[in-house]
């Protein structure tokens, strides 16, 4: 059952949608009240006008007119502020919608992050189920840029590896947790960036176009310019009252070739603008609300968005600027118009050089802007997690300590309310390791995943399904889900080996962290005699090493390694057969698992189990 505070947060979300639903009924019935006037003020004005003109005169049928004109022009002026609220309250309620399915997991409906491969050498990325559709990347995930969407997932896959480094990204997600009305007020900008589609918006073109090298400096040339066509304006005033000879025409031509010349360099002045000024005014109402959001009782966050409110150059100011150029390259547009226009004076170069002073100074902001925003996305994603599980517990990240981990209810983040059992478990010192038999289906993989996955949100900086975790930094490494490779020419077993090796370097490699490693089912690749010989040898060497580790696996004879070995200690899975149905309760104990399950399984199946097999024991199957 879903937890009674998680209740109240979902009982309330569906309280606001249902009011949401409510909002957006009258705004659509507004809507049509507004058409059928806008309809009936056309109609109208032209059947008054006509009568005015035909009774009253040509005057009175203008005034008609244009009275209806303005009429007209209010109402759709109206309409259009109707439309755009409805269209942001059903953003919102697409928001808290997403919220409900994210506590229910509803995964249909919360929306899924661009699937990324992941990198098959990295440490722990292919078995944890952070990443990808139903994944814990697909969980989290509220961020509406490419960019916040890759910060997050670069944040679980690689952990903060310091303790200082992960409370002060706690201190931040503390503060925005309870901040529920910023943190989707935030969302409601980002979403109606992507506009109609409301697509993930992105800014990486714009940031490539600043890094680029500027042009040369055209002020000389604009001033140049400049003097010569109001010469020419000059020579041609003084030609027309007779004061002066036809001189203009020859000054005319000579600055219409000198500008030809150098007009090249604002060719891309139009299409350079636009996109700055559609990322800026896109991220208008995001910069502006985080320039005068009152930070007086989150410091933490203030210090985070310091470049939006403590900027030399604010955002509205950049914003005003830009659309400004923007505007004023549109002549461009119109090759006419383009032409009349910079045949008289250097229009197109004066912004051009206008937006080169711009992209010079936007080239140590607009990045930062860009790339807090990115932070703060992510930051967004992990606060609204922590917001709406709040029996979940900050972890305690400790430089150094004994127990070097502890945890009490662990459970899997993926797991429904229903489904997900939660246990305690602890590694004293380094060279402990757990070796979990059980039967199958008993829960040993889960729990390893459980473990790691709650290890990687700790390090994000979030909350974890735990009524508590302490633990010092520990870098992770697993082997749980191998895969082979045909095209590769990589058998499952020769693939297990490359990744153990792998493992066994991360162990030994110099680092002040410990290695937390996870090994489901080892060398299943092979057979039963060889598996237990490798198994044994690999077991002692890892428990020399620096590091901790949970290993699963079905061969009951290593069980017997925790009375030769001091750090090795047996806990175990096990089942029982109710009405001929087998029972799992999934909760972790000490000792050697005392029960099979695979004759069992292949029985309730209906295979052909003998007598001789059935009395076989020894492995787990």
């Amino acid at each position: 059952m879903i937890s009674y505070a998680s209740q109240r947060r979902l009982d309330a979300l569906r309280r606001q949608i249902k009011r949401l639903d409510g909002r957006l009924l009258r705004l659509d019935r507004l809507s049509r009240k507004f058409s059928r006037l806008r309809t009936a003020l056309v109609l109208g004005g032209i059947c008054a006008a006509l009568v005015a003109e035909r009774f009253l005169g040509n005057s009175i049928a203008w005034l008609t007119l244009g009275l209806f004109g303005a009429a007209f022009v209010a109402a759709a002026i109206g309409h259009r502020r109707v439309r755009h609220s409805g269209v942001r309250h059903a953003v919102w309620k697409h928001i808290k919608s997403t919220h409900v399915a994210r506590l229910t997991h509803d995964w249909a409906n919360i929306p899924q992050p661009p699937d990324i491969p992941n990198d098959p050498e990295h440490p722990f990325a292919a078995d944890l189920n952070l990443t990808g559709p139903r994944s814990v990347h697909h969980l989290l995930d509220t961020s509406t840029s490419y960019g916040g969407c890759a910060r997050l997932r670069t944040w679980l896959l690689k952990p903060l590896n310091t303790a200082e480094a992960v409370r002060e990204r706690q201190q931040i997600i503390r503060e925005l947790a309870p901040l529920a009305r910023f943190r989707d007020r935030l969302n409601l900008h980002g979403v109606l960036l992507g506009g109609r589609t409301q697509e993930r918006w992105s800014a990486d073109k714009i940031v490539d176009w600043l890094m680029q090298a500027s042009p040369p400096r055209l002020t000389p040339w604009v001033w140049g310019l400049g003097l010569l066509a109001l010469a020419n304006l000059v020579l041609a005033v003084l030609y027309a009252l007779g004061h002066l000879p036809p001189v203009w025409p020859a000054t005319w031509l000579a600055y219409l070739g000198l500008y030809t010349y150098k007009h090249r360099e604002a060719r891309s002045l139009f299409a350079d603008a636009y996109q700055l000024e559609r990322v800026l005014r896109h991220l208008r109402a995001v910069l502006i609300y985080l320039e005068g959001f009152p930070y007086g009782r989150t410091p933490h966050l203030a210090k985070l968005c310091e470049p939006y409110w403590r900027a030399a150059s604010r955002p509205s100011a950049s914003v005003r600027q830009i659309v400004r150029i923007a505007g004023a390259a549109g002549v461009q547009q119109s090759h006419l118009l383009g032409f009349l226009v910079n045949a008289l004076v250097p229009w197109d170069l004066f912004f051009a050089n206008r937006l080169n002073r711009y992209k010079a100074s936007a080239k140590a902001t607009l990045p930062v802007w860009i790339h807090t925003w990115y932070d703060l996305e992510a930051l967004n994603a992990l606060a609204t997690y922590s917001y709406l599980h709040p029996d979940n517990a900050f972890p305690e990240i400790v430089p150094q300590a004994r127990p070097l981990l502890q945890t009490r209810a662990l459970g899997h983040p993926l797991l429904p309310d229903a489904e997900r059992v939660h246990n305690d478990f602890s590694f004293e010192a380094p060279g402990d390791i757990a070796l979990i038999t059980g039967s199958n289906m008993s829960g040993k993989s889960t729990f390893l995943r459980t473990l790691g996955v709650n290890l990687c949100l700790a390090y994000a900086g979030t909350a974890v399904h735990a009524e508590e975790l302490r633990t010092v930094p520990l870098r992770l490494f697993t082997c749980i889900q191998v895969a082979d490779s045909v095209t590769d020419g990589i058998s499952y077993f020769y693939a297990e080996v490359r990744r153990l090796k792998a493992l066994l370097a991360a162990l030994n490699a110099e680092d002040e962290a410990p290695l937390l490693y996870l090994i489901d089912e080892i060398f299943r690749g092979t057979n039963n005699h060889e598996r237990l010989a490798g198994s044994r040898a690999y077991i002692e060497a890892l428990a020399s090493g620096r590091g901790v580790g949970m290993i699963s696996t079905h061969d009951l004879e290593l069980v017997g390694m925790a009375a030769a070995v001091p750090g090795i200690h047996n806990f175990h899975f096990r089942e029982e057969i109710r009405d001929g149905r087998m029972v799992f309760d999934y909760r972790l104990r000490p000792g050697p698992c005392p029960t099979t399950n695979a004759l069992k399984i292949m029985r309730l199946a209906g295979l052909p189990v003998t007598p001789a097999a059935a009395s076989v024991t020894g492995h787990g199957g």
